[in-house]
């Protein structure tokens, strides 16, 4: 098969597109026929290398993957060989009390496509048939690639770790991002009010498209004032970050008596500080979110599935262009989701 594969960590130049051997399935998996990537910033992670964290080489990238199953080592009831799928990212033990509890992203096994295992930058991937989900006729390979990932880690953060409440205040740092673009969509689709940020006026007319009733240019404009102003000086009761740095200080600021700020990422850099006495004199709470679990993303997919959810696809590139890819998305000139299609 041709995939797009590291053999040392680097810069987007260490991606070369090449010959490897077919992924075989095992029991308990499916092998599945790749008909679109979405990229993360996870790959440019991955790609870059992470501290304390070893991959073997050579690599393949790729979290977020829709395509057709190709081959079933064993029969299975509701699914089938040609049947149109995406998978979900997040693979575990499925038999620890983390699993067993739905929260098999606390599995000590847990292991992402694309990050400690091959993914789907490749015409070809094999993953446990727990990650399948069918997807209909009518959504494209495409769209259903760019939804996985980020809308299950929109939906953890903002559903399950911020309980959202209708009529609440939600900043959202960088819309343009894949989970700026989907954090949008799901605190809209629970009934609160959006407040988000992003670094060009093309992405932040985009941002109000997507649903945000106010936007604020984070190079431009002063984040903490307009949040202020706009909310009648007390503040958002939810803040969805994962910016990191830069936008730290002036997050936990922005934050209203009893708010709630959860993080995911850390993209402008992790030694953020905090000055806490805004901590308990507010009485906030700072919650971390990583990925979600099996059970969350089916919640969410039917969303997809109905219209209700629509990930945006910048551009879609041949797999063969992964390099340009991650140069694109480096670069931040995108708004939403870049594609690969194998």
């Amino acid at each position: 098969m041709k995939a797009a594969v590291i053999h040392q960590h680097g810069g987007p130049e260490v991606l070369s597109y090449e010959d490897l051997a077919d992924p075989v399935a095992q029991p308990g998996e499916a092998l599945v026929r790749v008909r679109a990537c979405a990229l993360n910033h996870l790959d440019l992670w991955t790609r870059r290398g992470l501290p304390g964290r070893s991959i073997p080489f050579p690599h393949v990238l790729g979290n977020d993957v829709a395509g057709e199953i190709a081959a079933l080592p064993t029969p299975v009831d509701g699914l089938a060989v040609g049947q149109r799928v995406m998978l979900s990212p997040g693979t575990s033990c499925g038999r620890c009390q983390a699993c067993l509890s739905g929260e098999d992203s606390s599995c000590r096994s847990y292991k992402v496509l694309g990050a400690q295992i091959h993914g789907g930058y490749a015409e070809l991937v094999r993953c446990p048939l727990a990650n399948l989900i069918p997807i209909p006729d009518a959504l494209s390979f495409e769209t259903a690639a760019a939804f996985p990932l980020v809308y299950l880690t929109a939906w953890r953060m903002l559903v399950t770790r911020a309980r959202l409440r209708p009529g609440e205040d939600v900043l959202i740092w960088a819309a343009g991002s894949g989970v700026g673009m989907a954090s949008i969509q799901i605190a809209k689709h629970f009934g609160a009010r959006v407040i988000a940020t992003a670094g060009t006026a093309a992405k932040l007319e985009l941002a109000r498209g997507l649903g945000a009733d106010d936007v604020i240019d984070h190079h431009k404009g002063d984040v903490l004032a307009e949040v202020r102003k706009l909310t009648g000086k007390k503040g958002v009761e939810v803040v969805i970050e994962h910016v990191g740095q830069s936008s730290w200080e002036r997050t936990i600021q922005a934050l209203a008596q009893r708010g709630r700020l959860v993080t995911c990422g850390a993209t402008t850099g992790s030694a953020a500080t905090t000055d806490l006495r805004y901590v308990f004199s507010k009485q906030l709470s700072i919650l971390g979110s990583y990925m979600g679990s099996k059970a969350e993303l089916l919640e969410a997919a039917p969303l997809l599935f109905k219209g209700v959810l629509k990930p945006i696809v910048h551009e879609t590139l041949p797999l063969a262009e992964a390099r340009r890819a991650h140069e694109m998305m480096e670069a931040s000139d995108h708004f939403g989701k870049i594609v690969l299609a194998a």
